[in-house]
């Protein structure tokens, strides 16, 4: 079934120490891109990140944001004097180079990143939650992007509903149209007061005919709407799938176009290219 690439989750998941919140915003992308903004804390587990959302998801601009919240009795801040030493030793090296450096401010060492610590936590602890957490809020994201998937195939199904409506109206009327061009022919050469040769007539009726037979197109069209419900029942990734069905449904509707020679017709192409453009605007959502 198809899956929508807009979608928005959030979850927060308790443990003994605090709380992780994980956030997810999903737009339309070409390819899957994924961007994160975590505690440096958490800057470790980025590219295992990565990979679980690349297993889950297969197209899509995702934006991850993590954060820790830790419980008030334990919320003291401590830093990491050793590692902030080290700075400040590779910062005064570097002063050695400058003419008139400027002083190290310590509140400046604090900014520098893991010289603070929200608490004393194993930051092997608080990696496994963020992942636990962030493994539920993409299954999140999934039932969010599948029930707005599902609402757009219904999009979908409406609009290749006014197709099949569209080709139909144009098999009735056929017979019609040919039967006024045979019409108009007649009247043409018995205006220009030319002799009616019955073998000519039915020559320029079959040049007509083949001009203007447009049951291929039709046909064609019906496949492509076979094809599309098709697709849509599939599990795959189907967003590129139809977007080139799409190009295939214009191209016959606007064969269609080129070959009218009656009113019904050229409407019908209109018609067709109104509902194929709207499915191509909603298919620009699916995954």
């Amino acid at each position: 079934m198809p899956r929508s690439m807009t979608a928005f989750a959030r979850n927060t998941a308790d443990f003994p120490w605090g709380s992780v919140t994980c956030e997810l915003r999903s737009v339309n992308h070409r390819f899957l891109e994924t961007g994160f903004r975590l505690p440096e804390t958490l800057r470790q587990i980025e590219m295992s990140l990565r990979e679980i959302a690349r297993k889950k998801l297969s197209r899509g601009k995702v934006d991850c944001s993590i954060q820790l919240a830790f419980n008030s009795t334990d919320a003291a801040v401590n830093a990491d004097l050793t590692l902030a030493k080290q700075y400040i030793e590779i910062a005064q090296q570097l002063a050695t180079q400058i003419d008139n450096p400027a002083e190290i401010s310590p509140l400046d060492i604090m900014r520098w990143p893991g010289v603070l610590k929200d608490q004393d936590v194993e930051s092997e602890h608080l990696q496994a939650a963020a992942i636990e957490t962030f493994k539920a809020t993409v299954a999140q994201l999934l039932e969010g992007r599948q029930r707005e998937g599902d609402k757009l195939a219904d999009m979908i199904e409406q609009r290749l509903v006014g197709i099949q409506e569209q080709t139909a109206i144009v098999r009735e009327n056929l017979p019609d149209i040919l039967a006024h061009q045979r019409a108009r022919l007649e009247e043409k050469m018995v205006d220009m007061k030319i002799q009616l040769d019955e073998g000519r007539l039915e020559q320029e009726m079959v040049i007509i005919a083949n001009r203007s037979d447009v049951d291929e197109e039709l046909d064609r069209l019906e496949v492509h709407i076979t094809e599309i419900r098709r697709v849509l029942q599939s599990s795959d990734s189907i967003g590129r799938r139809l977007d080139f069905l799409m190009q295939e449904l214009n191209r016959e509707a606007n064969t269609l176009g080129s070959k009218s020679i009656a009113g019904v017709t050229t409407q019908a192409s209109v018609e067709l290219k109104v509902l194929i453009e709207q499915m191509r605007e909603q298919i620009q959502n699916l995954e």
